[in-house]
C-alpha cells in the first residue's frame, strides 16, 4: 500500500464487455483514467489462453504502472466424475495468474444456487474445499491466493466457512458488494463477515425496494443505489486496508424479485439466518425503484440489433466513468489521479 495510506483504485473489466476490447485496450483505458489497478475478468482477448500473451499483459501492466489481478470462474464440478477436471482447471488459472503477475486467482462455487448440482449446500461446500485443497501446493509455490467471490450462491458466513476450512494461508475472499442482495443479504453484513479475509474488494451498487412478494433488486451506477459506501469503505480501512478496491458497475440488467414472503423460497435457502434476513428487509424498506434511464440488455425472446449493442457499449463506458468519478471524489479512493 502506498505511503500515503490511501487505498488504490481500479476497475473491473467485465463491466466493459460490450466494447469487446482486447486486453491491451483495457489496460490503456484504465491508465487513461489515472487508475492504480485493473482486474481482468472474463477476458475477451483472442489470445487470452496463450501463455505468451500472459507475459505480454504482465509487461504492459508494468509499463503503465498498473497493479493487475485476474482469475477464472466457477470451480464446483457437476459430478464426482468431474472433480479432477475442476482441480486441473483451477490449477491452470493459478498458472495463468502467476504468469500475469496477479497475486490472486478469482474463483467462485457457481453462478447462483439454481446452478448447483444435486445435493445439499453442505455437500457443495465440502466439494469446493476438496477442489481448493487440490491446488494448495501449486498456489503456495506460486505465492498467490485463491480469492473466492461471494456470488449468488453462498451466504457470507458460508463462504467464510469454505475459506477457513480450506486454509486461510492460500484462500481468501474476493469481496463483491453487488451479489449479496441476490441472496437476501445486506452488503454491510457481507463486509463485516468477509472483510477480515478479503484479498480484493469490488464495489457495485444496487437499488432494493419492497414489492408485494418481498423485495426487488437491480444493479445501478455507484451512488445511485442503497449501499452506504462510506460505511463500506470505512470497514475496508478497518478490516482489510491492504487491498485494492475495484469499481464494478454491472448495469443494464432488469429488476429481479426476491420473494422472501413465498414459503417455497426457503427450500432453496434452508440455512438463512433470521438476523441477516431482517437486516435485508430493513434495507428494502428504505429503498425505492431506480428512476433513471437505462438500456436493458437481457430481455428473453428478443433479438439484439447492432444499434442496440452500440447503445449498451456506450452505456457501459459511461456508467464506468461515472462510477470511477464517484469512487474518487465521494469515497476518496485512488492514488494516481491526485497528481
Amino acid at each position: 500500500m502506498p505511503i500515503t495510506g490511501r487505498i488504490p483504485l481500479g476497475l473491473n473489466t467485465y463491466c466493459l464487455r460490450g466494447l469487446k476490447w482486447d486486453d491491451a485496450q483495457l489496460l490503456d483505458y484504465a491508465a487513461s483514467l489515472k487508475l492504480d489497478a485493473i482486474f481482468l475478468q472474463d477476458s475477451l482477448d483472442p489470445a487470452a489462453h496463450e501463455p505468451s500473451h500472459w507475459k505480454e499483459v504482465k509487461e504492459r501492466a508494468r509499463q503503465l504502472g498498473l497493479h493487475l489481478e485476474t482469475g477464472g470462474g466457477a470451480i464446483l464440478p457437476k459430478s464426482v466424475r468431474e472433480m479432477d477436471r475442476s482441480v486441473a482447471e483451477l490449477a491452470h488459472q493459478v498458472d495463468r495468474a502467476s504468469a500475469m503477475g496477479s497475486p490472486i486467482v478469482r474463483a467462485l462455487l457457481a453462478s447462483d444456487r439454481a446452478h448447483f448440482p444435486a445435493g445439499t449446500v453442505e455437500q457443495h461446500m465440502e466439494t469446493a474445499i476438496r477442489v481448493l485443497r487440490g491446488v494448495r501446493t501449486r498456489a503456495m509455490d506460486a505465492g498467490l491466493k485463491i480469492a473466492i467471490e461471494n456470488h449468488k450462491d453462498l451466504h457470507a458466513w458460508e463462504t467464510r466457512t469454505v475459506i477457513e476450512t480450506a486454509g486461510k494461508e492460500f484462500v481468501g475472499s474476493y469481496l463483491d458488494t453487488g451479489n449479496p442482495v441476490f441472496i437476501f443479504e445486506d452488503p454491510l453484513t457481507t463486509m463485516e463477515t468477509l472483510g477480515p479475509l478479503a484479498v480484493t474488494v469490488h464495489l457495485r451498487d444496487s437499488v432494493v425496494y419492497e414489492v408485494p412478494r418481498g423485495a426487488a433488486v437491480q444493479w445501478v451506477v455507484l451512488g445511485d443505489g442503497v449501499n452506504d459506501f462510506q460505511q463500506i469503505v470505512a470497514k475496508v480501512r478497518e478490516l482489510c486496508p491492504l487491498v485494492h478496491i475495484y469499481v464494478k458497475p454491472i448495469t443494464g440488467r432488469p429488476p429481479v424479485t426476491m420473494p422472501y414472503l413465498d414459503p417455497e423460497v426457503w427450500k432453496v435457502y434452508p440455512r438463512m439466518r433470521a438476523s441477516d434476513l431482517a437486516r435485508f428487509m430493513a434495507l428494502a424498506k428504505r429503498g425505492n425503484p431506480y428512476e433513471g434511464r437505462m438500456v436493458v440488455e437481457e430481455i428473453p425472446g428478443t433479438k439484439t440489433t447492432p444499434e442496440y449493442e452500440s447503445a449498451l457499449a456506450y452505456q457501459q463506458k459511461a456508467d464506468m466513468e461515472r462510477s470511477v468519478e464517484f469512487a474518487k471524489k465521494r469515497l476518496d479512493l485512488g492514488v494516481r489521479w491526485r497528481t
